[in-house]
């Protein structure tokens, strides 16, 4: 009986393609393609703001206070990757940590067994069990957890009218596009000069071949005009001749007078 083999399933986030392929050190959740209008700097630091308040990965509640309007939880989900350096968070769940300090902890790792994907840390062994992601929590919370009296006294930016910060950034898109299209017009208008250009070299060319040839048709008759000019010195061997032999008859008459 031939064995069934399971194939190994690729992460659904992956992209298609040649890189569509699963390696030992790759991570489901960094290959996450959610579009996302981007992250600025002021955007960083209010999403570090709320973590450090609400706790790592308590989304609702981040989402809930309107400090960072239009963002989903999968969007700050990856740029919490990034700032601990890391794929894993659940060993940091609910804890009120600064993730930068973490970040630049691991930044720092070394080592044959430490594997990277966009500059994060990703999981290559086996899934911890819960007892163990227990343990990881504890022991992160000694060591990284800000006192009570310091996250609780966190104050996040609120916009007065979260709809219209969303707005704002629906228009900036708008307005990028718009440039986009500008700039795509303008290498479209370049490129067709360019090809009326080398048109009009190319009928030219073809322009000047095409005088050319009838200098070679009057090329060949020149054969024809040499002949016409030769033929007054083939006129005059011909007179030289008659005369030498009517000299040549002379000289006989005589010859036959004189005997």
């Amino acid at each position: 009986m031939t064995p069934i083999i399971e194939e190994t399933k690729k992460p659904q986030s992956m992209p298609t393609g040649p890189r569509n392929v699963l390696r030992s050190n790759d991570s489901a959740s960094l290959w996450n393609c959610t579009l996302s209008p981007g992250w600025s700097r002021e955007e960083c630091d209010i999403l570090r703001k709320a973590l450090m308040k609400y706790g790592i990965g308590n989304w609702a509640q981040i989402i809930a206070s309107n400090c960072l309007p239009g963002k989903t939880n999968a969007q700050m989900n990856l740029q919490l990757q990034r700032m601990l350096g890391q794929q894993s968070t659940a060993e940091f769940a609910g804890l009120h940590v600064d993730p930068l300090v973490i970040g630049e902890k691991n930044s720092k790792i070394q080592g044959p067994n430490i594997k990277r994907k966009n500059n994060c840390i990703v999981n290559t062994g086996s899934r911890p069990s819960r007892e163990e992601i227990k343990r990881r929590i504890q022991k992160n919370k000694e060591l990284y957890e800000i006192p009570e009296e310091e996250w609780s006294n966190i104050v996040l930016p609120k916009p007065e009218d979260p709809q219209t910060a969303l707005n704002a950034k629906y228009e900036e898109l708008r307005r990028l596009q718009d440039e986009l299209a500008n700039v795509q017009a303008q290498i479209t208008e370049i490129r067709n000069k360019k090809r009326e250009k080398d048109q009009e070299i190319t009928n030219e060319s073809n322009e000047s071949n095409g005088s050319n040839e009838p200098n070679k048709s009057n090329g060949s008759n020149e054969p024809n005009g040499s002949n016409e000019s030769n033929e007054p010195s083939i006129a005059k061997e011909e007179i030289n001749s008659d005369n030498t032999k009517q000299r040549r008859s002379t000289r006989k008459i005589k010859k036959t007078r004189s005997s």
